[in-house]
């Protein structure tokens, strides 16, 4: 029995099974093996294993967008109005074959957007190129999902089932469940919040899990409410974490009632390529969902650039000094000394900040480096004063030196009179 074959026995057996609260470890063993599985299929082991072959399109600019859909849902023609990109587009499926590239210039940033070929059922498996383009949209930053405003909403499930199969999380954080593998000890299992979406015996549930992939001694921690396939991504370690629009074309052949309906849904846009209406607040919900932040430069004694930003985002680094230190130069970051900040990241303008201060966007930063005989004195392992003299090591001091002598008579000193009336220290 292939893969294929195992994967829709098990998917058969889940959907015949009852989900309740007895259920739920049996249900936590298939969907451990119908994980194991799936893996197994995208990520083929052993000898027979190959490198695959993808789109060969180098990462440009300060994000990368995915565009992802069935064919003619009107990808190829976003593309040419919010990049002015040509792009063939016709009336026909399957008009991009291959992968063709965009640039956005939007508030002095530069964003990559990607045409992308038509996925159809089963491109998870790799029909019709679909491992290529689930590839891609794994690399990117955010997932523009094109539907079509006329077809059923079922098109939408089914985008999202396949992205799902191929180990892609839409619009979801990764769980806060710690996860380590150890050499002995057994199985330690704890939760720092009521579990209830793990059946009435939650650690049963996990346990039984573990043992499906073989784990005999490690450390579970669960911080928050999670249900096993939680677990199961966190064991796997291979999952992609993405945010994911979803932009309905084509708004022109429907009802203005249709329009509010898909427009009300979470992470949805509405749009209609052909009459180029909201393509402008599409753009804009881009930028919201991409969180960029644009940080300008000062040097001493003259006003910031604002021409050219250092574009951060919290997918690629974070959004503190130390990112930005690290995109201007790879050397900045070991000469750094500290930094004065100016924007609404601050308490008072400006304020003297370190490595690890959070930014906001469109704050100005002015670094400050070390002189060249500090930066050498460390490296040395000596440190400089605030007057850049060399530190005097400390000096150990005896604990007789520093308790002084002693009032004992049996160490020579003098006697020390008590200044009472009777015995004398010093005299029996």
């Amino acid at each position: 029995m292939g893969v294929q074959e195992k994967i829709a026995e098990l998917q058969l057996e889940m959907a015949r099974t009852q989900k309740n609260k007895a259920t739920e470890g049996h249900l936590g063993i298939l969907k451990a093996k119908l994980a194991k599985l799936r893996t197994e299929l995208l990520e083929p082991s052993g000898p027979t294993k190959q490198a695959g072959e993808g789109f060969d399109v180098v990462k440009y600019g300060d994000a990368r967008i995915a565009l992802i859909g069935f064919p003619s849902v009107g990808k190829s023609t976003a593309l040419a109005l919010l990049t002015g990109t040509e792009s063939e587009a016709a009336a026909y499926e399957f008009t991009t074959l291959t992968c063709i590239p965009g640039v956005i210039h939007y508030k002095g940033t530069k964003i990559q957007l990607l045409d992308l070929p038509g996925i159809i059922e089963g491109a998870a498996s790799g029909k019709g190129r679909g491992r290529q383009v689930i590839a891609v949209a794994k690399s990117a930053d955010l997932v523009l999902m094109m539907l079509d405003a006329t077809k059923p909403d079922a098109h939408r499930a089914q985008l999202e089932q396949e992205l799902e199969t191929a180990m892609i999380r839409l619009n979801r954080d990764p769980p806060d469940i710690y996860f380590k593998r150890k050499k002995t000890g057994g199985i330690k299992f704890n939760n720092m919040v009521p579990l209830t979406k793990m059946g009435a015996t939650p650690g049963d549930t996990v346990y039984r899990v573990l043992q499906e992939y073989r784990i005999h001694n490690c450390e579970v921690v669960f911080r928050g409410d999670y249900a096993i396939d939680d677990l199961i991504d966190v064991i796997e370690g291979n999952r992609k974490y993405v945010k994911c629009l979803y932009c309905y074309n084509k708004i022109d052949a429907v009802t203005m009632e249709e329009v509010e309906v898909l427009a009300s849904q979470p992470n949805s846009i509405v749009v209609s390529c052909h009459l180029n209406v909201n393509m402008d607040r599409l753009v804009a919900r881009m930028w919201e969902m991409l969180a960029l932040i644009r940080i300008y430069t000062r040097r001493r004694g003259e006003p910031p650039d604002l021409e050219e930003p250092t574009v951060l985002t919290a997918g690629r680094g974070g959004v503190n000094v130390k990112t930005m230190c690290m995109h201007l130069h790879k050397d900045m970051l070991k000469e750094f000394k500290y930094a004065l900040c100016w924007g609404q990241s601050c308490k008072h303008a400006p304020q003297r900040v370190g490595k690890d201060h959070e930014l906001c966007d469109e704050d100005v930063i002015q670094v400050f480096k070390k002189t060249a005989k500090q930066y050498g004195m460390e490296k040395k392992g000596k440190t400089l004063t605030k007057q850049g003299c060399l530190a005097e090591p400390k000096k150990e001091v005896d604990k007789k030196e520093k308790r002084g002598p002693s009032s004992n008579r049996h160490d020579g000193g003098p006697a020390k009179n008590t200044g009472k009336m009777g015995k004398s220290a010093g005299f029996a």
